[in-house]
């Protein structure tokens, strides 16, 4: 091959790879859209091509059980309270879970009651035998009992913190006046009381300082405590630090009569549950103390009638 012809061989084939990478480059060209484009796209996608892989078993198991859950939370959403029943009363509850969260521990735990059931079922069938309908009537109650543990756990845990909240109080309340009384203004006092105190209303007034801080007035932050809690002494309170705050008022004087009114409360709560009560106070009497009193009373006479015989 000639020196001439093998020159223009080479030529050609450098300028078809010119041309290819050129037009190479212009196909990789980055578009206006492609720029602006990932600065305009939202964050949440329900697109499948764009989902999260899975990793790990965990993952895997998630996926599958998601929509069952999701159907079981639908069902528990009609048998117990309301979602606006739920979120107030884990609120006042002082839980930070969700009403998803709970509907889920819901669901959970009517499976569980569900299988509890079935098992008790089934050893019963086959110990003993018995009529289908008891057993299925036997595995639904275990289902609904399970299914309504949470949500009545729930509200024992609000009746129990309601009354930590109460039985501190009149000492908080003290404490405020104590520290008004000595020259610092309502928020100063405050600050203090959370400063020195620990407990359930140490903190909801630590978050109600929170609130007062982000810029919102005394009074709004205060009435929000009120709202949280759900008790009345503690919207009383609230409302008269707000009133004395407004209207100037001696705010000592507010104070101590509030921790007074509250102590009056509980001893007029605590009489009521000794008058509700009174029956079950006389079974110890009736059927421990009563009895060996009897016994102490009779067994020296029928010693003394057994020696004389």
């Amino acid at each position: 091959m000639s020196p001439a012809l093998l020159g223009g061989l080479v030529g050609l084939l450098g300028g078809c790879g010119a041309v290819l990478v050129v037009a190479r480059l212009r196909a990789r060209r980055i578009t206006l859209d492609q720029r602006v484009g990932p600065y305009l796209r939202t964050r949440g996608t329900s697109s499948l091509l764009r989902a999260e892989p899975v990793r790990g078993p965990w993952g895997v198991v998630e996926r599958i059980v998601a929509p069952f859950l999701a159907d079981g939370v639908r069902v528990v959403s009609r048998l117990g309270s309301s979602s606006a029943e739920l979120r107030r009363r884990l609120a006042r509850a002082g839980r930070s879970d969700t009403v998803e969260q709970l509907r889920a521990q819901q669901v959970v735990a009517g499976s569980l009651g569900l299988a509890a059931g079935l098992a008790l079922a089934v050893l019963l069938a086959a110990t003993r035998g018995g009529a289908v309908v008891p057993l299925v009537a036997l595995v639904v109650v275990a289902g609904l009992v399970g299914a309504l543990a949470p949500d009545w756990w729930l509200g024992r845990q609000v009746a129990r913190r309601e009354a930590r909240l109460l039985a501190e109080m009149p000492t908080v309340t003290e404490l405020l006046a104590l520290a008004v009384g000595a020259g610092e203004g309502a928020t100063g006092a405050l600050e203090r009381v959370v400063r020195q105190t620990h407990g359930e209303l140490a903190d909801e007034l630590a978050r109600t300082l929170a609130d007062a801080r982000a810029g919102a007035p005394l009074a709004s932050a205060l009435q929000g405590l009120a709202d949280r809690t759900g008790l009345p002494a503690l919207a009383r309170f609230a409302e008269g630090v707000a009133v004395a705050v407004e209207r100037g008022s001696p705010l000592a004087d507010v104070l101590r009569a509030q921790a007074q009114d509250v102590r009056e409360e509980g001893r007029r709560a605590l009489m009521q549950t000794g008058g509700r009560k009174e029956v079950l106070m006389m079974v110890p009497v009736v059927f421990l103390i009563l009895p060996v009193t009897v016994v102490f009373a009779v067994f020296p006479s029928a010693v003394v009638l057994r020696v004389g015989l």
